[in-house]
């Protein structure tokens, strides 16, 4: 019915393209070749998101997004050997103790390095294991002989230049899809199984789609400006946790955000959906969350808007799901552009 393999392998091969906020034009350029195999008309815009379209049967236009810009990190300074950072997004920075990573300078060159606390070794410091790991004390060892300052500066390393960790991307046997990233390119693999899905079943929406890949959703804009649409569909992660009822098996609905309360009648009619098509579903409220949608709304949008995703567990951090939440998201999105 949905073709798992084909959304598992796209979902790994764009996990290992790097593209933190403001660094995604490789990721994009591999979409707009996926969306050019299913024959659909691309464009982009001015700030790089990238805008896919599907014509449907009748007059109104939905928009769908999803985010192919992650959490990464940046050069803020060169100290004597070692690279200081600051963060693009907001990544879990204790986890991000011991990861390997590439520095891309703006010549094109890629260094390979790993991600330390300042305080490294168990044998030299001794509050190696007590030290905060905040941004101030994580630096980047790399690897090039580099004795001073000037030999980092000589790689042709500057401050600005991206620093991307190592997604470590794996899929199990059991379905799980483990990964960094997945918020959101698991959601931009939903979209593609959406879309490999209703050519092969030889489908057309009741509406006319928009397909909007945004590439600065992690630092607040993603979609903030869109093509004029009458809804806007958020595809994007699930919240796992406390006070929240979503798992990794099941679509998220998602209520409220800390933008506020999403469109009453958009939302009711994706659980009314949910429910009778018997998918394994939630209906969350995520208290530290916003979404292109909730972008497109400060902006000034007018549009309907609302939120669905895949539960994700461990969101900016080590995250997991499971492709049975990735099906139950599409299948609400079928269900949702033909019903």
């Amino acid at each position: 019915m949905f073709n798992k393999s084909y959304i598992l392998d796209l979902t790994k091969e764009i996990l290992s393209i790097d593209s933190p906020s403001g660094f995604t034009s490789k990721v994009t350029k591999r979409i707009e070749e996926e969306a050019k195999a299913y024959k659909l008309k691309t464009e982009y815009t001015k700030k790089g998101n990238l805008l896919v379209y599907m014509d449907g049967t009748g007059d109104s236009t939905l928009g769908i997004t999803s985010h192919v810009d992650t959490l990464g990190l940046m050069v803020r300074s060169i100290s004597d050997t070692t690279l200081k950072l600051t963060t693009i997004g907001g990544p879990i920075v204790p986890t991000l103790d011991g990861e390997y990573c590439k520095i891309y300078t703006r010549n094109n060159k890629i260094y390979t390095g790993t991600i330390l606390s300042t305080s490294p070794a168990v044998h030299v410091y001794n509050d190696a294991n007590s030290k905060i790991r905040n941004i101030d004390n994580i630096e980047v060892r790399i690897d090039e002989v580099i004795k001073n300052k000037e030999d980092i500066k000589a790689l042709s390393i500057a401050n600005g230049d991206f620093v991307c960790y190592d997604p470590k991307t794996e899929i199990t046997e059991s379905g799980f899809i483990k990964s960094r990233f997945l918020d959101d390119k698991l959601s931009v693999a939903c979209i593609f199984g959406y879309i490999d899905y209703m050519q092969k079943n030889e489908l057309k929406p009741k509406t006319n789609i928009v397909f909007i890949f945004s590439t600065y959703e992690e630092v607040g804009h993603g979609a903030s400006f869109i093509p004029e649409v009458d809804e806007i569909l958020a595809c994007d992660m699930g919240c796992i946790g406390d006070d929240l009822d979503c798992n990794e098996y099941q679509v998220s609905i998602c209520a409220k955000d800390s933008s506020g309360p999403y469109n009453y009648e958009m939302t009711s009619k994706l659980i009314e959906l949910a429910k009778k098509e018997k998918l394994d579903y939630a209906i969350d409220i995520y208290p530290f969350y916003g979404s292109d949608a909730s972008a497109a709304m400060r902006a000034g949008n007018d549009a309907k808007h609302a939120l669905i995703g895949p539960g994700v567990h461990a969101s900016h951090g080590m995250e997991r799901s499971h492709i049975d939440g990735v099906i139950n998201t599409i299948k609400l999105m079928v269900a949702y552009t033909t019903k």
